[in-house]
């Protein structure tokens, strides 16, 4: 018995260690479909004990049309930047876009998360979109999710699915 009250927490442990991070700065849905309108929420969950979150800041892929939801408590900051390459949009140029955001001025507790709303027209001519995002702390400790989705601080990440036609999804019961 002395021996699985051992194995048991060392198991654990191994586990935990070689996991990637459980909590961490996402973009939700994971997935949205090509060429919608789609509402999303930047989710920031808190993974200290002893220091409230108090700023995040995302960096945003090139979107078009993107709008907020205001958070109460919260300050947006929105860094607009001018595309190299001009979006095509329903066949006219979009050049700037939404380059960066960051909320301040709240708290998220330890123990809670908030989410950040945003909506924009989801790209047709990508596979995934990538936000990558800091997260400060009250202590004074920076969070980078900026790394490839099997780091131990990964990017938020969106994947892209084309919708087909009706003829490939089937027929509409009409009522």
């Amino acid at each position: 018995m002395r021996r699985l009250g051992i194995i048991g927490p060392l198991a654990l442990a191994l586990l935990l260690a070689a996991s990637p991070a459980w909590a961490h700065v996402t973009v939700q849905p994971n997935e949205a479909p090509a060429g919608a309108f789609f509402a999303f929420v930047v989710r920031v969950p808190n993974e200290r004990d002893d220091a409230s979150a108090t700023k995040i800041e995302v960096e945003f892929p090139p979107l078009a049309f993107v709008s907020f939801q205001d958070v109460e408590g919260w300050k947006r900051t929105v860094e607009m930047r001018i595309l190299e390459e001009p979006l095509d949009v329903f066949g006219e140029p979009v050049s700037e876009v939404v380059g960066s955001v960051t909320w301040s001025g709240g708290e998220i507790q330890p123990g809670e998360f908030q989410d950040f709303g945003f909506s924009a027209r989801v790209p047709e001519d990508q596979e995934e979109l990538e936000f990558p995002a800091l997260q400060t702390y009250s202590s004074g400790e920076v969070v980078r999710w900026i790394g490839p989705p099997d780091a131990d601080e990964p990017a938020a990440r969106v994947g892209i699915v084309a919708l087909g036609g009706a003829e490939e999804q089937g027929e509409l019961a009409l009522l």
